[in-house]
């Protein structure tokens, strides 16, 4: 048996990609969704290392016994992967509070659940490692994106620091920013939007709205390509901390890198 991995959002998207990849690399998965059906439906059932479990990550007495399981059944967690996660697209807003607090508990506190869970697995070992699928929207936030990229610019506060606590026991990290990924992420069945309407953005919201609907199923980058990096990346020991997926991606982090230092210069001018 290779590595172990559990991998949370397993059913779709890169989080299915992922695990696909993980299978085929002859690596044992523990695949999670809210659904299990969901997970043995998009695998067809036939992998016989492919174990399906039902976790909703914001539900933290859940992923400690998905954790459990895992580590009782197959003695390690090699691999996590917090994968799970949703975009609420639009101004921040239009959308009402209970929008804005879902965005962070699944996003931030669900994917939190999901490492505290693990973490003490992996510390007893000395080994193991975090894969935690952030966004360049972690990296750069722009209109219509405020309130998701608030939501991952917290994952990559939080895991930065998460990170340099768990390097001392053996515990690695590797952040994933990618750019616009062709999964279903977009498509309203994944994504959620802003549901008060407020004239002063109305124009803005069409245009918005009209250019993620153009997105949607046109993005540039290949879940498959980044799915069999991450799986690559998992095999070395000398791994990097961080990945920035895309050429879109590395160009507006670039630009974003560009403008900080611009603006730092700017700063010490102004004393």
């Amino acid at each position: 048996m290779g590595k172990v991995w559990l991998v949370t959002g397993a059913s779709r998207g890169l989080g299915r990609e992922i695990t696909r990849a993980a299978l085929d690399a002859g690596e044992t998965v523990v695949a999670t969704a809210r659904s299990a059906d969901a997970v043995r439906d998009a695998f067809g059932g036939d992998q016989d290392r492919l174990h399906a479990l039902a976790l909703d990550i914001t539900d933290a007495e859940a992923a400690r016994s998905v954790a459990a399981e895992t580590t009782e059944r197959f003695g390690a967690i090699d691999v996590l992967v917090n994968n799970a996660g949703y975009a609420e697209l639009g101004f921040f807003e239009t959308f009402t509070d209970a929008a804005v607090r879902r965005q962070f508990e699944v996003n931030l506190f669900g994917t939190m659940n999901v490492a505290r869970a693990v973490a003490p697995h992996m510390r007893q070992r000395r080994s193991g490692l975090f894969v935690t699928i952030s966004s360049v929207s972690g990296l750069v936030s722009s209109g219509g994106g405020a309130v998701y990229s608030a939501s991952k610019f917290a994952v990559e506060g939080w895991m930065e620091g998460f990170a340099e606590e768990l390097a001392p026991l053996g515990v690695r990290s590797l952040l994933v920013e990618p750019g616009m990924l062709r999964t279903d992420f977009m498509d309203p069945k994944s994504a959620s939007f802003g549901s008060l309407d407020i004239p002063d953005y109305a124009e803005a919201v069409a245009q918005y709205r009209a250019f993620i609907d153009e997105a949607n199923g046109n993005q540039p980058g290949d879940p498959k390509r980044l799915a069999a990096r991450i799986v690559v990346l998992a095999s070395q020991a000398e791994a990097p901390s961080r990945l920035v997926f895309g050429d879109d991606a590395r160009q507006w982090a670039g630009a974003k890198i560009d403008r900080l230092r611009q603006e730092i210069a700017r700063s010490a001018e102004l004393g």
